[in-house]
């Protein structure tokens, strides 16, 4: 049983300042207005692509998105974040447009945090709870839900003090100590205790998957990798046939999903693993452990990249900096340049006074580029299934070439995974 002033975040339907979820139980949609701190180091392009990126989560989230602002700073304010001027002027924008929801694209501090509230007059979320809220969301297996539920009650932890402003002495005299401090100890007992429980559910869920791979033979192993909603279950389901559920939004897919896929002659697993985002919070890739070790495991990774996007070069480059963070950057990769069908460019003799346009680009042509000259690479579009063939060949040259080694004599094992035809 939960003490009076805790809300436990899996069944907080409201927004609350403590764990910063949105407000799901509302009919309409949540009205939001985003902000950040653009620094020296961070160009024009980028802060509106950051901001771009955090409009398709707060959509993923289900909030309409109606303002954005921006603050040039050397760095961010450390009690408000952004500057008292820019404050005032997001204040009048929310009063004027009945905007319930300001989000912040970096981790606040509970003060910086408590601050804007006060000044904005609104909730206020950082990215991290925002990305947590869209997990929790999206969860839908017991072992999903609790990796969430951890990543959620370790955000909340240094958070649990502002759920007991309302019992803070306002003055002085007998009879008006209130019993917050003692109130917030047994929140916090009470969040630790379920920390320990939950970490201690995860790692029998580790144990278990473990077992799991082990069970699986000496199968060789790949495993999609790549940023969130790049098209990696939709390949999934062309490669493995599948039904793996694909949406065109942020953390479409949270599990794993392991199905043994053979190409020509050799079998081989494939592995679908959530998605990476730049700012991923340490605690939430600690929670999902066990999830990427399928990542660590691999004995090949499918480094699948959006091409259609703008900023497609800044995230290969998370993706990459994520697999060093879990020791993967030495694995063999197979670059896939996914959605080609929907990738165009600016020719770059039109001068200023010309219009821009966006021009299809061919399979061709796009062999004839820089993109081109990476190692183990392949453009194709998951979707419509273009250019598979040549996957098919770059996938089963390298997924030999490993075989080989572990079955010389071609005495392959087989398990009971669901199997492509």
């Amino acid at each position: 049983m939960h003490s009076k002033g805790f809300t436990p975040p899996q069944k907080n339907k409201h927004y609350h300042p403590a764990n910063g979820m949105l407000d799901r139980a509302s009919a309409s949609v949540e009205r939001v207005v985003l902000f950040s701190v653009r620094t020296p180091d961070t160009s024009l392009q980028q802060a509106r692509d950051y901001l771009d990126e955090l409009a398709f989560l707060a959509m993923t989230a289900g909030a309409e998105t109606v303002g954005r602002f921006t603050q040039n700073l050397p760095m961010p304010d450390s009690r408000t974040y952004i500057g008292t001027g820019k404050i005032q002027e997001i204040k009048a924008f929310v009063e004027e447009n009945e905007v319930e929801t300001a989000i912040c694209d970096d981790e606040l501090s509970p003060s910086q945090q408590k601050n804007l509230e006060e000044g904005l007059g609104i909730a206020v979320l950082d990215r991290t709870s925002l990305i947590l809220d869209i997990f929790a969301s999206r969860a839908r297996t017991a072992y999903a839900k609790t990796q969430v539920e951890l990543a959620q009650y370790q955000y909340l932890l240094p958070r649990l003090t502002r759920l007991w402003t309302h019992l803070e002495r306002q003055k002085g005299g007998i009879g008006m100590r209130g019993p917050g401090e003692k109130q917030i100890e047994t929140d916090r007992r009470i969040v630790l205790d379920r920390i320990s429980l939950l970490k201690e559910e995860l790692r029998h869920i580790d144990r278990q998957m473990t077992t799991q791979r082990q069970n699986r033979g000496k199968l060789v192993r790949v495993a999609l990798v790549g940023y969130t909603n790049v098209g990696k279950s939709t390949l999934m389901n062309a490669l493995a046939k599948t039904e793996v559920f694909a949406e065109n939004k942020l953390f479409a897919t949270l599990d794993t999903t392991v199905r043994k896929v053979v190409v020509g002659n050799i079998p081989f697993l494939l592995a679908d693993t959530v998605g990476f985002i730049r700012k991923l919070p340490t605690f939430l890739v600690e929670s999902f452990k066990s999830t990427l070790d399928e990542v660590r495991e691999a004995d090949i990774l499918l480094h699948v990249v959006d091409i259609s996007h703008p900023a497609f070069e800044a995230q290969i480059s998370t993706v990459d900096q994520t697999l060093r963070d879990l020791n993967c950057a030495d694995k063999t990769q197979i670059v896939v340049f996914n959605k080609v069908d929907a990738f165009t460019y600016t020719p770059k003799d039109e001068d200023d006074l010309t219009p821009a346009s966006r021009e299809n680009v061919s399979l061709d042509d796009l062999k004839k580029t820089w993109m081109a000259s990476q190692r183990n690479c392949v453009f194709i579009s998951a979707r419509v299934k273009t250019n598979f063939d040549e996957l098919r060949n770059v996938v089963y040259a390298q997924v030999r070439k490993v075989h080989t080694q572990r079955f010389p004599y071609n005495d392959f094992l087989y398990d009971d995974l669901p199997a492509s035809e």
